[in-house]
């Protein structure tokens, strides 16, 4: 706990001078969603950033108060891009997250314990991790999950993961670019793709089609063997030590890879990997390192649009909304790559979506820790979606992809969730896709 609370306490140090120039404006209200569904000063960025003032200066305890405050925060980080001073409460949360992990587990937390030991023991364990998808897929993939969820057997959260789990299945999977003769292309960039773990183990269409798409676009592709789950999850659970440890394992793999530039397709890991020089500062050994690994990532779509997009030939007649994911819009500040993408695609409608900007509450795991208070920021989402009328929602995260599928699932509406990118893999195979 001590070495939270310094970690906590150097963080509001060396922030000082822009939480001083903090002018309590109240931007950053409307922009937080637990604020906007609770009200309560202490649930908005700027009641949090007091609580952690409070702590690191020793006027608070890390108490009940303070723990719950810091847990319902969804790490959105909506307020940055609100806040006039610039605030970074991204690193701040993870610090105050760190120190909270550690109180929780002085306590016994049961559930503490169990996080731990899943992102200990599973994700940081790719063989591991490889075999749950394994199991995870074949539930979803025999239709068991989608029997067991019409007949309603369970409720409350084994319900809502059954959702998520169905809502992994892309809809556009027999939709592909694989007839495409790639062998005589020219290629420009030399990339390397991070996997990752929740993208290869239920996406795994989109990594086939974000690979597919480089490709088109004059990339080599190179593997980076070794490579492994980003450590955004354990970041934002507070298990700094074991993301900094992946974030490790992360870079010695793609510098061996020879790769220009790391692609990424899931948001929160590009935030993850963008922000390893932060990560490992205090590192000497990595530090310069992670900089200039951070320096080489790029969102797919942010990649395909700064390089100049190949235009796509077939096809998609469908009208189409875009759901910012929060770490590519408030975290990555990759804000018209996405649309500028969807925009080139021929036959797609793209439609506006209010509130496109908010966050659905999906958030790692906050839909299954917080349930209620997910299911209530998710409701907005969806009223949002049903009033622009759009039949399908790109959204290039696959937390978000899962929470607004399951969302869409459980309201009964005719919506497709999909990646942005396997809307585009869909066109550059030069076939159509009706309403």
């Amino acid at each position: 706990m001590a070495i939270a609370a310094e970690k906590l306490a150097m963080m509001i140090e060396e922030n000082s001078e822009r939480l001083l120039t903090c002018v309590h404006c109240g931007l950053c209200l409307p922009a937080c969603p637990t604020y906007r569904a609770l009200g309560n000063e202490n649930d908005s960025p700027r009641g949090r950033v007091y609580l952690m003032r409070a702590v690191s200066e020793g006027r608070l305890e890390r108490g009940d108060a303070f723990i719950h405050h810091i847990d319902l925060c969804l790490g959105c980080r909506a307020c940055e891009t609100a806040c006039p001073s610039g605030v970074p409460y991204g690193h701040l949360l993870e610090a105050a997250r760190a120190e909270v992990s550690s109180v929780k587990s002085l306590r016994g937390s049961v559930a503490e314990s169990s996080l731990r030991f899943i992102l200990r023991n599973v994700f940081a364990r790719p063989l591991v991790l490889r075999a749950a998808m394994t199991m995870a897929r074949w539930l979803r993939d025999s239709s068991l999950a989608r029997l067991a969820f019409d007949a309603d057997i369970f409720d409350g959260r084994l319900q809502s993961a059954l959702a998520l789990l169905i809502a992994s299945r892309s809809p556009f999977a027999k939709a592909r670019a694989e007839d495409i003769d790639l062998s005589k292309a020219e290629k420009h960039a030399r990339v390397a793709l991070l996997g990752g773990c929740v993208m290869e183990g239920l996406f795994a269409e989109a990594n086939r089609a974000t690979r597919r798409v480089l490709e088109i676009n004059g990339c080599e592709v190179v593997e980076a063997p070794g490579q492994m789950c980003c450590g955004a999850l354990h970041s934002h659970a507070g298990q700094r030590e074991e993301a900094r440890e992946m974030a490790r394992k992360n870079i010695q793999a793609f510098d061996e890879s020879g790769c220009e530039l790391i692609i990424t397709n899931a948001a929160g890991c590009g935030a993850a990997m963008k922000e390893y020089g932060d990560l490992l500062s205090d590192d000497p050994q990595w530090a310069e390192r992670a900089r200039a690994l951070s320096s080489r990532v790029r969102d797919i779509s942010e990649f395909l649009i700064e390089r100049g997009l190949t235009p796509p030939e077939g096809r998609i007649n469908r009208r189409v909304a875009y759901d910012a994911p929060c770490h590519l819009l408030h975290a990555q500040r990759v804000v018209e790559a996405p649309l500028a993408i969807l925009k080139a695609i021929p036959g797609i409608e793209l439609v506006a979506l209010g509130g496109s900007e908010s966050c659905c509450g999906g958030a790692g795991i906050y839909n299954l820790q917080h349930a209620d208070l997910s299911d209530e920021i998710l409701s907005e989402k969806i009223e949002n979606i049903k009033a622009s009328r759009a039949e399908v929602i790109a959204t290039g995260n696959p937390g978000c992809i899962m929470q607004i599928g399951a969302g869409v699932l459980m309201n009964d509406l005719s919506v497709e969730v999909i990646h942005p990118i396997e809307l585009l893999d869909a066109a550059y195979a030069k076939k159509t896709i009706q309403v």
